[in-house]
């Protein structure tokens, strides 16, 4: 068993990916009553890769995007992430994914990987922040891999702190940090 012992600021962030393609997102939309309503959209299945991590008590956040989902992606994700927070030691939430548990991987030392339950995409509150932008980019009928990457973007660059704590400061998650010195 070894101690942690440091003088770095030691955070609680949450990790997760997901995809966000051409296929257009759909949802709810407001009509007068008794009109249907109708929305036009795509099924063109060309995606790329959103990686996050996001701090629940502050609403940091560190975003990038990957072509794919596997171990060599996060890999790198892990090291960008070690360096954009490198005067901090990390506690990263994440789920049981394959590709977060490779033997080959190598965790940067001031990371610390904590796994949650299997099938339990509910814990973690980064999921709350891919849900927040995906309803942003309803009904978008992007012509191009570009032009979904510069509407994304748009909404990633509309991402302040106070919104992503918002989003993900849930109670449970706060009175823990506290109790625990966060």
């Amino acid at each position: 068993m070894a101690v942690l012992c440091t003088t770095k600021t030691i955070r609680f962030c949450c990790e997760d990916e997901t995809r966000i393609g051409l296929k257009t997102i759909t949802g709810r939309k407001i009509t007068a009553s008794g009109i249907k309503p109708v929305g036009v959209n795509q099924w063109q299945f060309k995606a790329t890769y959103l990686y996050g991590i996001i701090e629940p008590l502050t609403g940091e956040s560190f975003f990038w995007e990957f072509s794919h989902l596997n171990t060599d992606c996060f890999q790198i994700f892990l090291n960008l992430v070690s360096q954009h927070f490198a005067d901090s030691v990390l506690i990263i939430q994440l789920d049981n994914g394959a590709f977060h548990k490779a033997k080959r991987l190598q965790i940067p030392d001031n990371i610390i990987l904590l796994f949650q339950p299997a099938h339990s995409p509910e814990l973690n509150p980064i999921e709350q922040v891919w849900q927040y932008i995906k309803r942003r980019l309803r009904w978008l009928l992007p012509k191009n891999i570009d032009d979904l990457r510069i509407a994304l973007y748009a909404e990633i660059g509309k991402l302040t702190k106070t919104i992503i704590a918002s989003i993900t400061g849930r109670q449970y998650i706060l009175s823990a940090l506290s109790v625990a010195g966060f």
